[in-house]
């Protein structure tokens, strides 16, 4: 037996959570064949010895739904071991999208996820591949990518696409439902993987404007959302808001019998009614009725690093929505005004959440260049040295920077000892990396190696066996992704060949490699020796392997949840 790829001497963790074995395995046309015994030589071979071998891992939270279109490698989630992505969620996406409504679409990812639309129109170009959903799917298996893909169907795009601008001030018709739920239907048909939405206050999207699935009824969500259970496929997604939370995921949950995943589970900032705790609790609850919910949870701390021309953080006041309406001159006027700056300080001081206070509190500036002695410094600490409020400081040095100055805030899950209980609750599933989405922000993409290097080696919360099954089977059962998340004979070879003494994620950086040289937070990988997809070796040594615009990409479209479905 001759082996396309034969990986040797590795501890192998298959993604079930069992045991580690040593052995060998086999890949032939891009399957496993063989596991611990491979006898026969390899075209390829992959000295494995003192390492792990395990599935590659899957990402359910991402949003590179216009990226694909002009990075096939989906960096940096490769980088980190992932060879799966689930794009479209919390309802956005860029299909399907009439012609005249590209730029409402553009202009919305710019607000709510953190793009830079000249990136974004040089990337998409001025003339899209697609115009429909199935369009968009087979565009993306038509000039492929470097990992697997599943997507979500969105309800903003839909809602833009049946109603135009007034998607984002009211709701729909029963006409317009309907026409939405045939757009749903013929996605699932086509292939998507399920229906995402959004009823988060902190979604606000152009000129100040809530997103589109903010002004639906909640009726007209639950009637999207019977689409999955007609038509028998895909998962419901959301991200929750006060109208949309667990007792009408329940509801979701019985009607459709389908199952619902829901961003996001996190301590210290709540978007659904109660805290961490009794969201958790009542998870577990519903859990033990038998309803696929799914909360969905994060390793890492959600640092957001932003300026105050994008003031995403601060939108969801209702102080701020003069500013999310204003252009960058109207924003500088508004921040100057002294009626402005009180108010904002009284928010801050007296009606802002409690654990928003605290997440300010420990603000850093991160940027400003007429003095980087302050960069790394606690804005409170600043101002109690110049004796100003800090919201008086931040606007200031925002001021003297023509809004460029960059500011840290750790918005949530900070408290390790209330995430840990989060991680290891037998209803939750990891999500959250928002790759893709808030590209100067943040980075959370290299969650998995995180997981890896601080949960399993530095703080031994996890074993790697079940860390390995929280990072791939977990995520592709609970997704309905039915041929990826295990090493297994016939399954699919996507595997991630890793140190476990050095696996870790890197500092984030700022880099400038997005189209029209704009900016976003990467994360170098430690550890990773080695990432398979399909059988094909698309990295190792920290390298991409492939040409990016030349060859033929190994990653496929799962449709329906499955290669070639």
């Amino acid at each position: 037996m001759t082996y396309d790829l034969k990986i040797v001497g590795g501890s192998i963790v298959d993604g079930t959570g069992r045991e580690r074995i040593r052995g060998d395995i086999g890949v032939k046309d891009g399957r496993i064949i063989a596991i611990g015994e491979a006898p026969g030589k390899g075209e390829q071979t992959i000295d494995a010895g003192g390492l792990v071998v395990a599935p590659g891992f899957v990402d359910i939270h991402t949003h590179y739904d216009a990226q694909i279109m002009w990075d096939r490698m989906l960096s940096i989630s490769p980088w980190h071991g992932v060879t799966t992505v689930v794009m479209g969620n919390c309802g956005f996406g860029v299909a399907p999208t009439r012609p005249d409504h590209r730029n409402l679409i553009l202009r919305t990812l710019e607000k709510v996820e953190g793009m830079s639309v000249d990136a974004l129109e040089a990337g998409l170009g001025p003339t899209w591949p697609f115009e429909s959903f199935p369009q968009y799917l087979d565009a993306i298996e038509r000039q492929g990518s470097a990992i697997n893909v599943g997507v979500l169907i969105g309800h903003t795009p839909i809602r833009f696409y049946v109603m135009g601008e007034e998607a984002v001030e009211r709701p729909a018709r029963p006409d317009e439902v309907a026409h939405m739920r045939e757009l749903v239907r013929e996605a699932l048909v086509a292939g998507a993987v399920g229906f995402a939405t959004s009823k988060a206050s902190t979604h606000v999207g152009y000129g100040g404007k809530p997103v589109p699935s903010r002004a639906a009824e909640v009726s007209e969500i639950i009637s999207l959302a019977k689409v999955l259970g007609e038509v028998g496929s895909g998962i419901f997604q959301a991200t929750v808001g006060k109208e949309l939370f667990l007792e009408e995921f329940a509801e979701i949950a019985r009607a459709t019998g389908r199952p619902v995943t829901w961003t996001a589970l996190l301590t210290g900032l709540s978007l659904g009614a109660g805290d961490h705790r009794e969201q958790l609790r009542r998870s577990e609850e519903l859990a033990a009725e038998g309803l696929p919910i799914f909360p969905q949870v994060t390793p890492r701390a959600l640092m957001f690093e932003y300026q105050l021309k994008q003031p995403f953080l601060f939108e969801p006041m209702s102080l701020f929505k003069p500013v999310a309406a204003a252009d960058l001159e109207g924003k500088r006027r508004i921040y100057a005004d002294p009626s402005f700056r009180n108010a904002f300080a009284d928010v801050m001081e007296r009606s802002a959440r409690a654990a928003f206070r605290s997440a300010f509190a420990k603000t850093i500036i991160s940027q400003f260049s007429p003095d980087p002695k302050l960069e790394e410094r606690l804005l409170v600490e600043v101002s109690r040295e110049r004796k100003v409020k800090p919201t008086d400081l931040l606007l200031d040095l925002a001021l003297a920077t023509n809004l460029d100055a960059r500011f840290r805030t750790p918005v949530a899950n900070h408290d390790e000892v209330e995430v840990e209980g989060l991680l290891k609750s037998a209803c939750t599933v990891i999500g959250l990396s928002d790759a893709g989405a808030h590209a100067s922000q943040l980075c959370d993409a290299c969650l998995p190696t995180y997981l890896l290097g601080h949960w399993v080696r530095e703080k031994a919360a996890f074993s790697l066996e079940e860390a390995v099954r929280m990072l791939t089977s977990r995520p592709a059962e609970v997704f309905g992704l039915s041929d990826r998340g295990l090493i297994a004979l016939g399954m699919p070879a996507d595997l991630v060949v890793f140190d476990p003494a050095t696996v870790g994620s890197g500092k984030v950086r700022r880099v400038f490699d997005l189209p029209s040289g704009a900016d976003r937070l990467v994360s170098d990988a430690a550890g990773i020796e080695a990432v398979v997809v399909n059988g094909t070796l698309v990295r190792q040594f920290n390298r991409d392997l492939l040409n990016h615009s030349g060859s033929v990409l190994p990653g496929r479209l799962l449709r329906r949840g499955r290669a070639g479905a």
